[in-house]
C-alpha cells in the first residue's frame, strides 16, 4: 500500500489478547446447550412415545448442532445422549437385545457428531488462515474494514475517544542489505509478536505493508502515547535472533505516529477511519525525520 493514496487504504486487524479465538464450552453458552437438551429429550419422547415410527435419524439434528458449536466434546456429549434415549425409547434394547441396524444406529450417532465437528472445525481454520498474516500472526489484508468500523461506531455510539497507531521498523533497508532478507522477515515477525504480546485488551492490529503496522484502540492520546511507548520499549529491549544470529538489546527499533479523535455521530465511520490512518501516518513521518525510535502524536 502507498502511503500517498490512502484512499486505497485496506488494513486488517489482529486481537491482540485473543489470538485465535476458541470454541466455548458447555457452560458458556448455555442458552444453546439447553435448545440442544430440549430437541434431544424431545426427539426422546416422541421415539418412546410412538413404539414403531423411525424417529431415531431426527437425533442427527442435535448432535450436528452440538458438535458444530461446541466441537468434539459437544458432539461426543450429545451422540452419547442419543444413545442413552435411543435406549430408553426401544423396549428391546432396554433389555439389550441388538440387530445389526441399533448396532449401525448407534455406530452412525458418534460417527456423525465426529465428522461434524471435524469439518466444523476445519471451517473455522480456513477462516482464520483467510485473515491471518503467515509472517506475523497479526491478520492480513482481510476484514479490517469492519473491525475499524465497528470500533468507532462504538465510540460514536458510547461518546468515547479512538486512536490509531500507525508504525514501521526502522532501518530495515539495512538489515536485509547485511544480513539478508531472511533476517529482515524475521525482524518484521518479531515485532508483530511483540506487538501481540504487548498491547492491552481490546487493541486491534494488523500488518499492512513490508513492515508497516497499524493498531487501533479504543483510547484517548494520553492512553494511545503511553500504549505506544510500551510497545517501542518493549522492542528496543529486545535482543532478537534474526535467521539464526543473535543480537544485541537496541538493535531493532520502530518508530510510531499516534492520531486520536473523539468520532462525532453524524460522520461515516469509514471516513473518520480514514482521516485516522492519514494523520497517524503523517506523524510517523515526523518521528523519522527527528530520528527514529520514538512516538510521536499528530499535529
Amino acid at each position: 500500500m502507498s502511503r500517498a493514496s490512502s484512499q486505497t487504504m485496506r488494513l486488517v486487524v489482529h486481537e491482540s489478547n485473543e489470538g485465535v479465538r476458541r470454541r466455548s464450552p458447555l457452560y458458556a453458552r448455555p442458552s444453546i446447550a439447553a435448545i440442544i437438551l430440549l430437541l434431544l429429550f424431545a426427539i426422546g419422547w416422541l421415539d418412546y412415545a410412538t413404539g414403531t415410527a423411525p424417529f431415531e435419524h431426527l437425533y442427527y439434528l442435535p448432535i450436528l448442532l452440538a458438535a458444530s458449536v461446541f466441537d468434539y466434546t459437544g458432539g461426543l456429549i450429545c451422540a452419547v445422549l442419543a444413545i442413552a434415549l435411543y435406549h430408553m425409547a426401544n423396549a428391546h434394547l432396554r433389555e439389550l437385545h441388538y440387530d445389526r441396524s441399533d448396532y449401525f444406529q448407534v455406530a452412525l450417532f458418534l460417527i456423525v457428531g465426529g465428522v461434524t465437528a471435524r469439518l466444523a472445525g476445519d471451517r473455522r481454520k480456513m477462516k482464520r488462515l483467510a485473515h491471518t498474516d503467515d509472517l506475523t500472526g497479526l491478520h492480513n489484508l482481510r476484514g479490517f474494514e469492519a473491525r475499524l468500523k465497528q470500533i468507532i461506531a462504538n465510540a460514536q455510539l458510547h461518546e468515547t475517544p479512538a486512536s490509531m497507531l500507525v508504525l514501521d521498523v526502522d532501518g530495515l533497508k539495512s538489515i536485509n542489505d547485511v544480513y539478508g532478507h531472511i533476517a529482515g522477515a524475521a525482524a518484521v515477525r518479531e515485532v508483530g509478536y511483540l506487538i501481540a504480546e504487548t498491547l492491552s485488551e481490546g487493541a486491534v492490529a494488523c500488518r499492512y505493508g513490508g513492515d508497516e503496522f497499524a493498531i487501533v484502540l479504543a483510547a484517548n492520546e494520553v492512553e494511545a502515547f503511553a500504549a505506544a511507548e510500551k510497545l517501542r520499549k518493549a522492542v528496543e529491549a529486545k535482543a532478537p535472533i534474526l535467521a539464526g544470529k543473535p543480537f544485541p538489546a537496541g538493535s531493532l527499533t520502530i518508530s510510531i505516529g499516534i492520531a486520536a479523535c473523539q468520532p462525532r455521530p453524524n460522520q461515516p465511520p469509514d471516513l473518520i477511519g480514514e482521516k485516522l490512518f492519514r494523520s497517524a501516518d503523517h506523524a510517523l513521518y515526523q518521528a523519522k525525520r527527528q530520528g527514529r525510535n520514538r512516538v510521536r502524536l499528530t499535529g
